[in-house]
């Protein structure tokens, strides 16, 4: 692959892979498995090793997928979400586990931790839970609090939740310590999984998609008393080696469970990968049979001491590897197709099968991605098909079972002209979807684009899939300006509109007009503009003229925006039709421009630095990046050979003072740091003194 197609590939997977981590960990409403995200991600990671001059400390492959709630909840959130946590930083990093999906992966694992340590050592096996990762404090033998992974670094404080879940103890009891941390899992059994499910179906309501996403959601609700309804359940299976010292890790899980901490008794010792191997075969068929959803086996090499030689990658523990489970699989009749119009115009192929049970929940319809794949699988209406839920998630067919097909069916017909609109489909280059080219005549593809319009991302406008809709078809909002025309009296006449969901909805169009100008830029929806592409372009250019005026050749200017991305935006701003609405919105009052008090406080003093901060600060971690970028500057979140300066607090890392002193990377304080910038910035931010509410980045 040469450079600049590898760039662009590098570029297109980490939005891609960003855009479905949000929708994983933060609005509980995943729309790829964990098996095609893993895989995303392995193809990023072998690209950023084939071209590691365009490895980034941003990339998804250095950091763990963040659950962190800083702006609200997606538009597929349930009512009662809180829209925001306090956060609090981790002690010590909570990084994420590699995985693999191979045996042979696993036995490199052991090989390389033979290689290592060059000693006898024990693996220790456990079950990997699939809920969402807790991190409990425990001080004087209760409960101090409980945050969310978050970033890995900081985390959503959801201590009142947690105080709802009747396995996690208030108070230990036994020989404890005096102050700990403790990690695991939050999951909900498919009892509960299946209870909440059918409340759901009664208020007409969407079901979860599995018991992953209900325990997530669960968890970040309002309303405590509710969490205590949801019957969320909690294992632990991680003492951090920093807050207690065991000489191995089943010591440490067999010391919490005498404190009366819920540990799984599932977990074994092993002496060599053939037990291991022995304990993932074991364990594939009998996890069907308990009553909580797992996805694979976690295998850890058991003595602390070996864990401390072998260390941590950026993101995960290299002396533990996650092997997960092969997706279960059913066999099920195709009683028809469907064909389904995306935001975008991307025509999907959707089968409509006999309802059959697979991992836990009941299946009904599966995605047959694109007509290529159709054609590969020979499906047709009336066949017996495998469907599996690759990581748990999405249903999708696999094969064809070809014994039980019936003489004389015909392959299906993938359709020449857009099922919603009947405009003729095309297909682009190597593209492998059909789409329908009418993007702003199409109804499916308008609804779509004014729901993303007002998504938590762009606009956060509080409006969902229905309410859209139903603007839709009554012909009151046909493009995203005309939600700013709509008044009261014309909600209040609608069907299920009252007094105060129609104020809310008014207040939410009010309070977008202050959303700043990269996020009303991104909310435009124009093709391939993510919201990171759409924040260089709007700092680039400064407001919405100049960005519609530019050449191809000015887009190219723009850092990370290259050929496709560049002729999108040049495309979108030469249909008249865009420009007239982009003057409604204006007349709107939107921010269509960077505003002038904040581009003033703009500098380059810290232009072509890479900075790593580490430390406690006067002020908080997002205020100081936030003074970095502002001035200039890059953040990164580990020291290497490019990082420009360690800006050091009270108490840095000493992993990070101690490469900074190998590599020969400077460090420096928070006053010399506020020194390098300009005068107005330092008198704005600069302290007398620390502050009492010093926040630990690290």
């Amino acid at each position: 692959m040469e450079k600049e197609q590898a760039k662009r590939r590098i570029d297109e997977l980490r939005e891609v892979i960003r855009d479905n981590s949000r929708r994983y960990y933060v609005d509980n409403a995943p729309v790829i498995s964990d098996y095609d995200y893993d895989h995303l991600m392995y193809e990023l990671e072998d690209l950023e090793k084939a071209f590691p001059e365009f490895v980034t400390p941003d990339s998804p492959t250095q950091r763990v997928g963040s659950d962190l709630e800083t702006q609200g909840v997606g538009e597929n959130a349930e009512p009662g979400v809180r829209r925001e946590f306090a956060h609090y930083p981790h002690r010590f990093p909570m990084l994420s586990l590699g995985n693999t999906y191979s045996i042979e992966d696993v036995e490199a694992f052991a090989q390389r931790a033979d290689k290592a340590l060059e000693t006898d050592f024990t693996y220790c096996c456990e079950l990997k839970f699939d809920g969402t990762a807790i991190c409990l404090e425990y001080r004087g033998g209760r409960l101090f609090r409980a945050l969310t992974r978050g970033d890995g670094v900081v985390g959503d404080d959801v201590t009142d939740n947690v105080r709802r879940i009747s396995n996690i103890p208030q108070q230990l009891h036994g020989d404890y310590p005096d102050e700990f941390e403790i990690r695991g899992e939050i999951l909900m059994p498919y009892e509960a999984f299946d209870r909440l499910n059918r409340e759901r179906a009664l208020q007409e309501e969407p079901p979860f998609a599995n018991p992953r996403n209900a325990a997530s959601g669960s968890l970040k609700l309002l309303d405590p008393e509710e969490v205590a309804h949801r019957g969320l359940w909690c294992t632990l299976y991680h003492i951090p080696a920093e807050s207690l010292s065991f000489e191995t890790h089943d010591q440490a899980l067999r010391a919490a469970g005498s404190w009366g901490l819920p540990v799984s008794d599932k977990r074994r010792i092993c002496h060599g990968i053939g037990e291991v191997e022995a304990y993932i075969n074991e364990w594939d068929t009998a996890r069907k049979t308990l009553p909580y959803a797992t996805d694979g086996i976690v295998i850890k090499i058991n003595e602390s001491a070996f864990q401390r030689t072998l260390g941590f990658t950026a993101k995960s523990p290299r002396w533990a590897v996650a092997y997960k489970f092969k997706a279960e699989q059913a066999l099920t009749r195709v009683l028809s197709i469907d064909y389904q119009v995306g935001r975008t115009g991307a025509v999907t192929p959707v089968a409509n099968l006999e309802p059959v049970l697979l991992s836990g929940t009941v299946v009904k319809r599966a995605t047959l991605n694109n007509a290529d794949q159709m054609a590969l699988l020979d499906i047709r209406i009336g066949d017996s098909v495998y469907v599996e839920k690759g990581g748990e998630i999405i249903p999708k067919i696999t094969s064809v079972e070809l014994s039980r097909r019936v003489p004389g069916t015909e392959s299906p017909v993938f359709p020449k002209v857009c099922p919603d609109c009947g405009t003729p489909l095309v297909r682009e280059g190597d593209e492998a979807k059909w789409f329908c080219p009418n993007t702003d005549g199409c109804p499916t593809q308008i609804q779509g684009r004014i729901l993303h319009f007002v998504s938590r991302k762009a606009m956060n406008i509080l409006a969902g899939e229905a309410t859209v809709e139903q603007l839709y078809n009554l012909g009151l909002v046909q493009t995203p300006a005309d939600l700013y025309d709509l008044s009261k009296n014309q909600l209040m006449m609608l069907e299920g509109w009252k007094d105060r969901s129609a104020e809310r909805f008014l207040e939410s169009l009010r309070a977008s007009r202050s959303v700043g100008f990269e996020r009303v830029l991104f909310a435009l929806g124009i093709r391939y503009v993510g919201e990171s592409t759409a924040k260089e372009i709007a700092r680039h250019f400064g407001g919405i003229d100049a960005v519609a005026a530019a050449s191809k050749e000015a887009l190219l200017a723009v850092p990370d925006v290259g050929e496709v991305i560049a002729q999108s935006v040049a495309d979108f701003f030469s249909d008249q039709r865009h420009i007239v609405e982009i003057q409604r919105l204006k007349a709107a009052g939107l921010q269509l421009s960077v505003e002038q008090e904040d581009e003033a406080g703009r500098s380059e003093a810290l232009a072509g630095m890479t900075i790593v901060v580490s430390g406690n600060f006067s002020i908080s971690r997002d205020e100081m990046k936030a003074l970095i970028e502002r001035n200039g500057g890059r953040n990164s979140g580990s020291v290497s050979g490019k990082t420009s300066f360690l800006l050091a607090g009270d108490k840095p890392g000493p992993e990070k003072v101690r490469k900074c002193n190998e590599l020969g990377v400077r460090i420096v304080n928070e006053q010399e740091f506020f020194s390098m910038l300009p005068s107005r910035e330092q008198q704005a931010s600069a302290p007398d003194s620390p502050s009492s509410d010093e926040l630990t980045l690290f």
